[in-house]
């Protein structure tokens, strides 16, 4: 990780996501109860999905979801890869990932230190050739992200070396501004829809998480 540690920033990160985490995770409490019972009501399964992601360091740790699918939907295919999502995807969920509001408890996985606010989005376990891109590009050596530089750039609709590429010039700008820039971009996206896909696409080598 040798430039990495060397930023000033890269520690002070730590500290900010921490602390960001904490205090959204007591503001959106009351939204997290909410979003718990209705996702009960809306189907059967747990409310929280758990999924083997590739964070820092290229280790895996679990990534912390509201479930938006029904239990019998692949559990390790990304959405937009499947042939008819929509034949998984509750009632609820669509309009929780529609906002992605279904992230939110990723906010738990920040607080724990195995995420970042910002930073390339955590690679499946088995997204071999992803992972392998960012190898090139030393964004498997920083903690993965809720949102990054890839995401409001495409998000789903990048094929994995231009979202690779984007990782990797995440990790040399990186820095406090580019982070502020990057979260304002996020939102901007959500309200717009921009970049989400659900189901496969035309393109050959399209994967986003």
């Amino acid at each position: 990780m040798g430039e990495l540690i060397m930023k000033p920033y890269f520690y002070l990160k730590i500290i900010l996501d921490r602390l960001l985490a904490f205090i959204a995770i007591i503001l959106f409490s009351p939204l997290f109860l909410l979003l718990a019972i209705l996702i009960k009501l809306d189907s059967r399964g747990p409310v929280f999905f758990r999924q083997r992601r590739i964070g820092i360091q290229k280790k895996e740790f679990q990534i912390l979801k509201f479930r938006t699918m029904k239990i019998e939907a692949p559990k390790n295919t990304p959405t937009h890869l499947l042939q008819n999502p929509k034949q998984y995807i509750t009632k609820l969920g669509a309009f929780l990932r529609k906002y992605s509001l279904d992230e939110l408890p990723q906010l738990i996985n920040i607080f724990n230190g195995e995420m970042s606010v910002v930073g390339p989005r955590p690679a499946l376990w088995n997204q071999y050739d992803l992972i392998a891109e960012r190898d090139k590009y030393n964004s498997n050596a920083i903690r993965p992200g809720l949102t990054g530089w890839a995401q409001v750039n495409g998000r789903d609709e990048l094929e994995i070396d231009v979202k690779a590429q984007f990782d990797g010039e995440y990790v040399q700008k990186m820095s406090l501004l580019f982070d502020i820039k990057i979260v304002w971009k996020t939102f901007a996206n959500i309200f717009n829809g921009k970049g989400i896909v659900e189901g496969v696409t035309h393109k050959k080598t399209n994967i986003g998480v």
